[in-house]
C-alpha cells in the first residue's frame, strides 16, 4: 500500500497567500521525512480553495527539493493548457528527477478560466480527448504531427524525449513518465480505460461508488482490447483521494477539521464563477465536512490505518492521495504527517 498526501494549497479564512504556500511546500517536505510514498498537488485559478495556480511549477520545485518521494499533479488542468506545452514540462520534470514524477490531467470545470486563458467553453466540454491523445501521444512519439478541430500543425521533433530518462547505471530506460486521468463520471471512466491509463478519484466519493468505477474501468479496458495483464498492472496505478487526520481520540480529529474546514470550503467554493453564468450548486460545508470524516481516515492512527485497509479492501486501490492540511495550522499539519508516518504507515504492512 502506497500512501502519499494531497496538497491544496488551501487559503483558510484570514490566512495570506503566502503563508498558505510555504504550509504547502513544508507538508511536502515534511512528508519524504516522514516515509510518505507521494505527494500530490492540486491548481486553481483565482479562488482561495487552493493558490497554486499551477501544479507543474509546485512539482519543479519540490522535485528539486526531495531526494526519494514521488511528485504528482493532481491534476493539471487540461483544457486551459496547451497539450503540446505540458507534455514538454512532463518529460523535463520526468528526466530531469530520474523518474519521480507524475502527471495527473483532469478536464475541470467551466470556471472563467476558460475565458481568461482564451481556451473557451468547448474546451470543457468537447475538446478534453482531443487534447488528451495529443499529450499522449507526445509522451509516447519521437515526431508528432496534429490535425484535430482545435490542434493542427506540421510534424515536429518531440524534444526532450521522454524515454531517454537514465537508470543509476547509466542505462536509458524505455518508459515516459507516468500519467493519470481524474475521473468524476462514467464518461470520463471509459475514456481514461479505452486509452489505458489508471484513475484519480476524489474525495466526494465513497467505497461503493469507488468500487463500482474501478469495476466499470475494467470492464471497459478490456473491451477496448487492452490484455488481462496490462489492465492488472494498470489497476494497481489507481489513486484514491481523501482526508487523513489523525488525534489520539477520532472525536478530536473530527473536531479539528468541523472548526477549519466549513469556513475554507464556504469562501472558497462560493468564489467559483462559471464562464456562461450557469448556476452551480455548491454543498453545504458543515454536512460535506461531516461526510469526509466518515468516508476517510478520521481518527485514531488506529482508526486511519483500519479505514485505508477497509478502502483496499473494497475497491482494490492501494495508492492513497490524503488532505492533510485540514487544520490550516502550519505546526498541526506537519504533526499531522509526521503521524501518518510513523503510526500509520506500520500498521499498513
Amino acid at each position: 500500500m502506497r500512501v502519499g498526501t494531497f496538497v491544496l494549497a488551501a487559503q483558510f479564512p484570514g490566512q495570506g497567500q503566502g503563508e498558505t504556500l510555504h504550509r504547502a511546500v513544508r507538508s511536502a517536505e515534511v512528508a519524504e521525512e516522514a516515509g510518505l510514498d507521494s505527494v500530490w498537488l492540486a491548481e486553481h485559478h483565482f479562488v482561495p480553495y487552493g493558490v497554486c495556480p499551477s501544479a507543474v511549477t509546485l512539482a519543479a520545485l519540490l522535485l528539486g527539493r526531495t531526494r526519494r518521494i514521488r511528485v504528482g499533479t493532481a491534476v493539471s488542468v487540461l483544457p486551459t493548457a496547451h497539450p503540446v506545452a505540458l507534455a514538454e514540462q512532463a518529460a523535463l520534470l520526468h528526466l530531469t528527477s530520474g523518474g519521480r514524477f507524475t502527471l495527473g490531467v483532469g478536464r475541470g470545470g467551466p470556471w472563467v478560466d476558460l475565458e481568461v486563458f482564451g481556451a473557451g467553453l468547448d474546451a470543457y466540454e468537447q475538446g478534453f480527448p482531443e487534447s488528451l491523445d495529443l499529450l499522449l501521444r507526445w509522451l509516447r512519439e519521437p515526431r508528432v504531427s496534429a490535425e484535430g478541430p482545435r490542434y493542427r500543425f506540421r510534424e515536429v521533433a518531440v524534444v526532450p524525449r521522454p524515454d531517454e530518462l537514465l537508470d543509476p547505471p547509466g542505462r536509458t530506460a524505455s518508459a515516459g513518465p507516468e500519467a493519470i486521468v481524474a475521473c468524476t463520471s462514467p464518461a470520463s471512466v471509459r475514456l481514461a480505460a479505452e486509452r489505458g491509463l489508471p484513475m484519480l478519484l476524489g474525495m466526494h466519493c465513497g467505497d461503493e461508488d469507488k468500487a463500482a468505477m474501478t469495476a466499470l474501468w475494467r470492464q471497459e479496458a478490456l473491451a477496448a482490447g487492452h490484455g488481462p495483464e496490462e489492465v492488472a498492472r494498470t489497476a494497481s496505478r489507481h489513486v484514491s483521494a481523501g482526508v487523513a487526520q489523525l488525534a489520539d481520540r477520532t472525536q478530536d480529529a473530527a473536531e479539528t477539521l468541523l472548526k477549519s474546514l466549513p469556513g475554507w470550503l464556504r469562501q472558497g467554493l462560493d468564489a467559483h464563477v462559471t464562464v456562461d453564468g450557469r448556476q452551480r450548486a455548491m454543498r453545504d460545508p458543515v454536512a460535506y465536512t461531516e461526510l469526509l470524516c466518515r468516508l476517510h481516515p478520521v481518527g485514531t492512527p488506529e482508526r486511519a490505518a483500519d479505514r485505508l485497509a477497509a478502502t483496499a479492501e473494497r475497491t482494490g486501490i492501494t495508492r492513497f492521495a490524503l488532505l492533510v492540511e485540514g487544520s490550516g495550522d502550519l505546526a498541526a499539519t506537519e504533526e499531522n504527517v509526521r503521524r501518518l508516518g510513523a503510526e500509520v504507515l506500520p500498521r499498513l504492512g
